[in-house]
C-alpha cells in the first residue's frame, strides 16, 4: 500500500530513513523533496527514449524496454549504493506520480528485506502540497521583519539571532541572492519550484507558537517570487528599523559586496539600465567612479542617488505596525551584537 499524507507537515514529519527520488537527473534538479537522495532508475536520455516509444512506436515496446532499464539500473543501485544498509532499513521511495517507476523500484528493495513504502502519487502530490501550503493556506506562523536601508547589515542580524536560538527564516541564503540589483551569488538561483519546497520545508520545522524573524524583502528576490501565502504574512509583519550612518552602511557593503565591487565590466553591466531610471548624468558619475577604483565613494553616491530613494519611496506607500527603531552606530561586532540583544527582548514581549 502506498502512503498517503493528507498535509505537508505529516509528510515532512516522516521517520523513514531516508528518502529516495528515482526520477531523472534532470527532474531531481529542477526540485526534490528536501533531503532526498537521487537514485534515478531512467537516466535523462533513458526516460526520452521511453516515451518516444511510446508516443511514436507502442505503449508496450515502450513498457517492455522501460522495465528493462528500471531492473537494470536499480539493480546497480542496490549494489552500488545501497548494500551497507542492515535489515532495519526503512527507505521512503517516489517518483513522477507514484507509478511504476518508484513501484518498481520499492518491489525489489522489499524482496530484499527492507521496508521499503511508495509516497502514494509520488512528486506530484508533494507539489499540490507545497501549493496549497505556501499559494492556498495563511501561514502559521507570526513573523517579525526586520525593515531599513541597505547596509544595515540585516543578514548579519539574521544570523546572530538564529545563534541565539531565535527562529530565523534566511530569505536571501534560501534563494541564493542578496535581494538587490547588484545581489547575484556564485552557483545563480534555484528553480522556482525548488526555492519554494525549502521554503515550506524551513517554515515546516519552526514552532508556530514563537515569532519567526525575516528580513524585510520585496515580491521577488532577483528572479525569484515569494509565494503569496510568505508574502502577504510578510506584509502584515510588524516591523523593526535598523539605522545606521551613510558612512558606516558604505564601509559595510563594500566589504558585504566585494566580488561585483572587484568585477568593474559585470558592474558597469548591471548598472547601466538605470540611466533610463536615474539620468545620464548620474550613471556617468557611477562609471567615472567605477574607472577611477573608488569602491566606498561608489557604494556611497548609489545609496544616496538609488538605493535610499527606492527604499524611502516604498516605505511611503505601505502602512504597518513598527516595533522599535535600532540604531548601530558602527556596523561592527560589538554593534551588531548589541542590537541582536535588543532585538531578542522585543521578541521576548511578543
Amino acid at each position: 500500500m502506498a502512503l498517503n499524507f493528507p498535509d505537508l507537515t505529516q509528510l515532512y514529519a516522516h521517520d523513514y530513513d531516508t528518502v529516495i527520488d528515482v526520477r531523472s537527473p534532470a527532474e531531481f534538479a529542477e526540485d526534490h523533496l528536501p533531503g532526498a537522495i537521487n537514485l534515478p532508475v531512467l537516466n535523462n536520455e533513458e526516460r526520452a527514449r521511453v516515451g518516444t516509444m511510446y508516443v511514436q512506436e507502442s505503449p508496450f515496446l515502450a513498457r517492455k524496454l522501460g522495465a528493462a532499464l528500471v531492473f537494470r539500473n536499480a539493480a546497480n543501485h542496490i549494489e552500488r549504493h545501497l548494500s551497507h544498509h542492515e535489515g532495519s532499513w526503512r527507505p521512503l521511495v517516489y517518483c513522477w506520480r507514484g507509478g511504476q517507476r518508484s513501484g518498481s523500484f520499492t518491489w525489489m528493495l522489499q524482496q530484499i528485506g527492507w521496508r521499503a513504502e511508495v509516497i502514494e502519487g509520488g512528486y506530484r502530490t508533494y507539489r499540490r502540497l507545497v501549493n496549497a501550503y505556501l499559494y492556498d493556506d495563511p501561514l502559521p506562523h507570526r513573523l517579525v521583519a526586520l525593515d531599513g536601508y541597505t547596509g544595515t547589515a540585516k543578514t548579519e542580524l539574521l544570523a546572530l539571532l538564529r545563534a541565539r536560538g531565535v527562529q530565523v527564516l534566511d530569505l536571501e541564503a534560501l534563494a541564493n541572492h542578496r535581494g538587490s540589483l547588484l545581489g547575484e551569488r556564485p552557483g545563480g538561483q534555484p528553480s522556482q519550484k525548488a526555492f519554494e519546497s525549502a521554503l515550506s520545508g524551513a517554515l515546516c520545522s519552526m514552532d508556530s507558537a514563537h515569532p519567526v524573524v525575516v528580513e524585510a524583502e520585496s515580491s521577488r528576490i532577483g528572479s525569484l517570487i515569494l509565494p503569496p501565502s510568505l508574502w502577504n504574512a510578510l506584509c502584515a509583519a510588524p516591523r523593526v528599523n535598523i539605522t545606521a550612518p551613510l558612512e558606516a552602511r558604505a564601509a559595510y557593503l563594500v566589504q558585504a559586496y566585494d566580488d561585483i565591487l572587484s568585477d568593474s565590466d559585470r558592474l558597469r553591466e548591471r548598472l547601466s539600465p538605470l540611466r533610463s531610471h536615474r539620468g545620464h548624468e548620474v550613471v556617468d558619475g557611477w562609471m567615472q567612479l567605477i574607472n577611477a577604483g573608488q569602491k566606498q565613494v561608489l557604494t556611497q553616491a548609489l545609496m544616496e542617488q538609488h538605493y535610499d530613494p527606492a527604499y524611502a519611496k516604498s516605505r511611503r506607500s505601505r502602512s504597518v505596525e513598527e516595533l522599535a527603531d535600532i540604531e548601530i552606530a558602527v556596523l561592527n561586532d560589538a554593534g551588531l551584537s548589541e542590537a541582536a540583544t535588543r532585538i531578542e527582548s522585543l521578541l521576548d514581549q511578543l
